[in-house]
């Protein structure tokens, strides 16, 4: 959500990228992309902003925090990523999703969010559920 430099922004991908191999991810088991190549994300993400009202997004404390670590000028990508999120979970109609306490609203967003988009258009998108990690 904070503009980087090109190049920072490349070796950023690389590293992410050994990261994962490191970790044994093998892609030969999983496939594994840049998701900012697949434009269905940033789309979707599009049609799901104009289904989220702003006073949802505004009570997430993630955006309270960074927001005022920002010196109170949180930005719209601050504002809208959660529903990237949901945006990256609903995409592919996941229906567990590994997350962290941290993120459990971000994923409660998405579920409410499925809901939404369910009621409104039919049964589309299951109504993806937290795999939590005790560690």
């Amino acid at each position: 959500t904070m503009p980087k430099e090109p190049a920072v922004l490349r070796q950023n991908v690389l590293d992410t990228t050994a990261a994962i191999l490191a970790c044994g991810i093998d892609p030969k088991k999983c496939l594994l992309f840049r998701q900012s190549l697949v434009p269905e994300h940033a789309e979707l993400a599009w049609i799901l902003g104009c289904l989220t009202n702003v006073p949802r997004l505004l009570r997430l404390p993630q955006w309270k925090m960074k927001r005022a670590s920002q010196n109170s000028e949180g930005t719209v990508g601050l504002l809208t990523y959660p529903v990237l999120q949901a945006a990256d979970i609903l995409l592919y109609k996941s229906t567990r999703v590994p997350v962290g306490e941290d993120q459990v609203l971000h994923l409660e967003l998405a579920q409410d969010i499925a809901q939404h988009f369910n009621k409104k258009y039919g049964e589309f998108f299951p109504v993806p559920k937290a795999i939590l990690s005790e560690l």
